[in-house]
């Protein structure tokens, strides 16, 4: 299965760079479908990134994020050629993670 999470990391001097686009429902839990029953909440909990295993960015959301979010932040001590290593858990216990080569 390919991950649900896109990213690009871009080194420019002393900070780098980083969006993500990660696909996810984000369901509240208060939203009804179309014969009027309630669909189950199922949003992310815990969104981290993390360079040199140190987190460098860590979300803790809850159902009041969009669906599919984009992050967008940077950060300083990373140089071209680091890993970035993303990943995020949801209400139901899924997850998914992936690495990205800062340019």
């Amino acid at each position: 299965m390919a991950s649900t999470i896109r990213v690009r990391a871009t080194a420019n001097g002393e900070t780098t760079e980083v969006q993500a686009l990660i696909q996810h429902p984000m369901d509240s839990g208060f939203v009804k479908d179309a014969q009027g029953q309630l669909i189950p909440a199922h949003f992310i909990q815990r969104l981290t990134f993390e360079h040199n295993g140190k987190s460098v960015f860590v979300a803790n959301w809850g159902p009041a994020v969009s669906k599919d979010p984009y992050i967008k932040f940077a950060f300083k001590g990373a140089s071209k050629g680091d890993e970035l290593k993303i990943s995020w858990v949801d209400n139901k216990g899924t997850s998914d993670s992936t690495t990205a080569k800062i340019q």
